[in-house]
């Protein structure tokens, strides 16, 4: 569940030339549309398609929105037991706001097209699913006119993410509000902090430096696949061990590291070389690295230095820090909120004697921020939509993953143009499915820099 989630440290979120790839979205860009709002009776339904934590804690977050009524009618799932527990933790949390009768709980990988269904145009679908599956599930709910809150990474390739991008461009067009779940951007302290920053309370803004160093993290290590499973369900069951399913360890864990730090930037790094490698595996075969130190290069010669790694008995350290000509800050201090955030004087932020600007100690929820401002959005019709940004962070965040991974500098626009897609018949997938990833001798095949250097394995 969300709430424990939160608690342990994890989190829950140029445009592109058209291409063959996109072409349904190109297709839903010539469809007029009036527009889109909640329905008559004022009560707004929701789908949840992914019922893991991150899925079920925003649904909490909508049902306890300020912008209510909503009620929750459907579900979906690819894993029946993950789905009913979902539904009975819900229904015993908000008993007369969750609505989903077994006959509107459905499993399967088309289960996602079932749930929408059930919703009116101007409803809400959330996608909690693993983020391989964003582009397809978010195609469908701008066919079907749904407002969406979609959970991070938002894509984990360059052709997805130019899918992502279009299909923004898209949902836009129809004035469906469309939130992704970079909570962080929703933080009060954070907001007052990039108003100082831009400023100029701490001078020019040349290093940042965020750290995400823990222990063994929610499904980033795996060992060999049981029996009771096929390879499919447990490559999306344990989707942080596998790049095509989550962008692996680093995409769904580093990125809200990499989004605030850019947003007090106010830019995205145009470049990144970086460092990684496997340390102590024992049985473990996933893809994932077990430590990754990033140099990102914004365009004026500014620089993130970003530091990941997930090891049993190594030092833990989770926050980003902002240094400039004339003073630093502190951009979050221990996980994702509080946040903490504060302003000191010269550079070492240990000082409080130095202590220019604190934010208060009452920090509102971000994860509850995010859903209240999306229902305002819907309830007023105001302009929303955060995929152009979601598409961008998930972007500069697979950049500096494919640089630790190849052992070269990568570029945001090789990253973006970049051809390997990771799942490319994501959208047919089936319970009978053969999956994405393969084994080759009994393992998973991983990233060997400075070996394979075109593409991450």
């Amino acid at each position: 569940m969300m709430s424990s989630e939160k608690s342990s440290g994890l989190s829950r979120r140029e445009l592109m030339k058209k291409t063959g790839h996109v072409a349904a979205a190109s297709a839903l860009a010539a469809v007029a549309l009036p527009q889109v709002h909640a329905g008559e009776n004022n009560t707004i339904q929701i789908a949840l398609i992914g019922c893991g934590g991150r899925g079920t804690g925003a649904a909490e977050n909508a049902l306890r929105s300020r912008g209510g009524p909503t009620r929750l009618v459907a579900m979906a799932d690819v894993f029946n037991g993950r789905l009913t527990r979902s539904h009975t933790d819900l229904q015993r949390a908000f008993p007369r706001q969750v609505d989903v009768p077994e006959a509107r709980r459905f499993v399967g990988f088309d289960a996602y097209r079932r749930a929408m269904d059930q919703l009116r145009a101007g409803d809400v679908v959330i996608l909690g699913t693993p983020p391989a599956f964003r582009w397809v599930h978010f195609t469908y709910a701008i066919e079907k006119r749904l407002h969406v809150f979609m959970e991070k990474p938002i894509s984990v390739d360059g052709p997805s993410t130019r899918r992502m991008f279009a299909l923004g461009e898209a949902a836009q067009r129809h004035n469906l509000k469309v939130g992704v779940g970079l909570m962080c951007r929703h933080c009060d302290a954070r907001k007052e902090l990039f108003n100082r920053l831009r400023e100029g309370q701490i001078g020019d803004l040349i290093l940042l430096r965020a750290y995400r160093m823990a222990g063994p993290t929610a499904t980033a290590f795996s060992e060999p696949r049981p029996q009771n499973i096929s390879e499919l369900l447990y490559q999306i069951q344990r989707f942080h061990s596998f790049l095509w399913a989550s962008g692996g360890a680093y995409s769904d864990f580093l990125i809200h590291n990499i989004d605030e730090c850019c947003w007090m930037k106010n830019a995205w790094p145009v470049n990144a070389k970086a460092s990684g490698g496997r340390h102590y595996r024992g049985n473990y075969i996933d893809q994932n690295f077990d430590t990754y130190s990033v140099e990102y290069t914004f365009g004026d010669g500014a620089k993130l230095f970003l530091e990941g790694r997930t090891m049993t008995g190594a030092h833990r350290e989770f926050a980003s820090y902002a240094h400039g000509s004339r003073g630093a800050a502190v951009i979050s201090a221990s996980g994702h909120t509080p946040a903490r955030c504060r302003i000191v004087r010269g550079q070492n932020l240990g000082n409080t004697a130095d202590v220019a600007w604190r934010a208060p100690r009452d920090e509102p929820d971000p994860y509850q921020l995010e859903w209240d401002h999306l229902m305002d959005a819907i309830r007023n019709n105001r302009p929303y939509n955060e995929v152009a940004r979601g598409a961008e962070a998930s972007l500069i965040t697979a950049m500096g993953r494919m640089a630790a991974h190849t052992g070269q500098v990568i570029t945001r626009d090789q990253m973006l143009n970049h051809t390997h897609e990771f799942a490319p018949q994501v959208d047919r997938l089936t319970m009978e499915s053969p999956a994405p990833l393969q084994l080759v001798d009994g393992k998973y095949p991983v990233p060997q820099p400075g070996t394979l250097t075109t593409r991450e394995y």
